[in-house]
């Protein structure tokens, strides 16, 4: 990972996004770039009620906000010694992060606590960037506080192309982990390609890795992929994201819907 793309948004996920990217950072002596998107307020941009006539005004003041948010992280860039640097757009937060992330190893972002009720709760745009086919996304938890780059790495595997990508996206961090665990969820004959050949990638990679087969003991796939995590103290997840539909409620599956709600520890997603 040599290439960070970093959200940057004044909420309460956003310690966790920059702690995350500084651990990536220092141990891959990657460049992180900043994409602070100031973005209209849904009232305006719909012209309800006649909104648009407020305009000039409220995007003055959010460009004001977030200049002062930019002055403090900066700063903060700056202590942290770490290679930076700034994109400041206007628009919608996720064609903003995509339009940025063309040449980008990795997008940072947020997994929210819950749904957002509030101007400083975190956007839930991880499963939209994640669809973005512009690489692989960290969703990281909203309580997160820190990466735990050479902690113990899970990669959750059915033999998906999804997965696959998941993996290969993952390699330079897999690398740089004290434990690889490919863990497959017993489904009875699921897999398109075995987890044997993942093993095996992996290996030509320099990575040793430990197969584990999990029982679904009358779980759901995702209820014992979130078992294992306990049980084995897994750090963070490399999983792949997909879909069976087009329409945006229910474009992922339901173990993605459940890991990017429940993960309690950093999920990096490819599709």
């Amino acid at each position: 990972m040599k290439s960070i793309l970093l959200h940057i948004h004044d909420d309460l996920g956003q310690e966790s996004r920059l702690q995350a990217a500084f651990d990536i950072a220092r141990a891959t002596s990657a460049h992180i770039r900043c994409v602070q998107v100031t973005m209209l307020p849904d009232l305006v941009a719909a012209d309800l009620y006649g909104g648009a006539g407020f305009a000039p005004t409220i995007m003055a003041e959010l460009r004001d906000i977030d200049r002062k948010a930019r002055t403090e992280v900066e700063a903060r860039l700056a202590r942290e010694g770490v290679q930076w640097d700034w994109i400041q757009c206007e628009g919608e937060a996720v064609s903003g992060i995509l339009s940025a992330a063309r040449l980008a190893d990795l997008i940072v972002a947020t997994l929210p606590r819950g749904p957002r009720s509030g101007m400083h709760d975190p956007l839930s745009i991880v499963p939209d960037l994640a669809l973005g086919r512009c690489g692989p996304v960290l969703g990281v938890p909203q309580a997160a506080t820190r990466f735990a780059v050479a902690g113990r790495a899970l990669v959750a595997w059915d033999g998906s192309q999804e997965a696959g990508a998941a993996l290969r996206s993952a390699v330079p961090l897999l690398k740089l982990a004290d434990a690889v665990l490919v863990v497959t969820i017993e489904e009875g004959g699921k897999d398109v390609l075995p987890a044997t050949d993942a093993l095996e990638y992996l290996s030509r990679h320099g990575i040793e890795a430990e197969l584990r087969s999990w029982p679904r003991q009358e779980q759901t796939v995702d209820e014992a992929l979130l078992r294992v995590v306990g049980d084995l103290a897994i750090d963070w997840i490399v999983m792949g994201a997909y879909g069976h539909s087009r329409l945006r409620e229910t474009v992922f599956g339901g173990v993605t819907r459940r890991l990017l709600r429940d993960a309690p520890v950093p999920l990096l997603l490819a599709h």
